[in-house]
């Protein structure tokens, strides 16, 4: 599991200073592309080495408490599923030992220039499997 710290800003919060329910996407996101990052594949090498953009086809978010100005985040990703063209994440963002939200999401390989469906390049391709979180005996993935 990788995790990436994000602290809370003015700029994340509604005029409560709760975080502005849209901003947690960003939050998602950027974790996601410092775990690319941490396995040596940025959105430029992705790009320019392999013609590969990884685009959000579809989310599924539980918003379970409020994250609040100046909070330290952590946002954690686990890959859950690798098909030849597609990846499922499992997200979840924490303040200490609190939740405040979970997420599954579902990303395309696309090419970079046509933004076509495309297969995910086979060396990075077996890389991201031998990441795929196995089922415990539960059924959960760890």
């Amino acid at each position: 599991m990788f995790s990436h710290p994000v602290r809370v800003y003015w700029e994340d919060t509604d005029a409560g200073g709760v975080v502005y329910h849209a901003q947690y996407v960003a939050f998602l996101e950027r974790a996601r592309s410092e775990w690319m990052r941490a396995l040596g594949h940025g959105q430029d090498v992705l790009r320019t080495r392999h013609d590969l953009v990884f685009a959000v086809r579809a989310m599924r978010i539980d918003f379970r408490a409020p994250a609040r100005l100046d909070d330290a985040l952590q946002v954690s990703v686990a890959l859950t599923g690798c098909r030849r063209a597609s990846l499922v994440i499992a997200q979840s963002i924490h303040r200490g030992d609190a939740l405040l939200l979970d997420a599954e999401v579902r990303v395309a390989a696309l090419d970079a220039a046509g933004f076509r469906p495309r297969a995910i390049p086979q060396p990075l391709y077996a890389e991201l499997k031998a990441r795929e979180a196995q089922p415990d005996q539960d059924g959960r993935r760890r």
